[in-house]
């Protein structure tokens, strides 16, 4: 198993964007890449944006069923890669958007989807791709939420939701 962290906006509809892909074998929410001086933040106060931390989903996939650039572009169909700091009506640095990575010899593959989808627009991606410095579970309230609340609050369109089931993984 491998694993990569999406930072896509509210992170309740990017994991369950990504439960719905083929190959993703592990979900879990969490926040990523805040002050090094602040360990295991609550969901309070990276509310505040004061942590630096980002709402993000660590994602553990298998290989042999699905491959990193298919779920880095899945990441992409499912965010507004020009918003900075904002996705959908969620806005705060919270809310930002980033890939991390956590093995060294993932960086050029993430780096060529960022490339394709650069091509895609005039303006910069306002996605980060960072190493993943600091990451941390949220608490079991916000672990399956939408599949926990089915009404609940999401950025994402529901339609987005079948439309990566209906996908087709690739181990590329």
């Amino acid at each position: 198993m491998k694993e990569i962290y999406f930072a896509g906006g509210c992170f309740w509809g990017t994991e369950h964007f990504f439960k719905q892909i083929q190959g993703v074998v592990n979900t879990e929410t969490g926040f990523a890449n805040g002050r090094d001086d602040i360990k295991n933040p609550t969901y309070e106060q990276v509310y505040t944006d004061g942590t630096g931390y980002a709402e993000t989903v660590r994602i553990e996939y298998d290989e042999e069923q699905v491959g990193l650039a298919f779920l880095v572009n899945m990441f992409f169909a499912a965010i507004d890669p020009l918003s900075h700091n904002k996705q959908g009506h969620d806005e705060g640095t919270r809310y930002r958007t980033g890939v991390y990575y956590t093995l060294e010899e993932q960086l050029p593959t993430i780096q060529q989807v960022f490339h394709e989808q650069q091509a895609k627009y005039t303006e910069p991606l306002a996605v980060e791709l960072l190493p993943l410095r600091s990451y941390y579970p949220a608490d079991d309230y916000h672990q399956d939420y939408l599949d926990k609340h089915p009404d609940g609050y999401c950025h994402l369109p529901l339609q987005l939701f079948r439309w990566a089931r209906q996908q087709k993984s690739s181990v590329r």
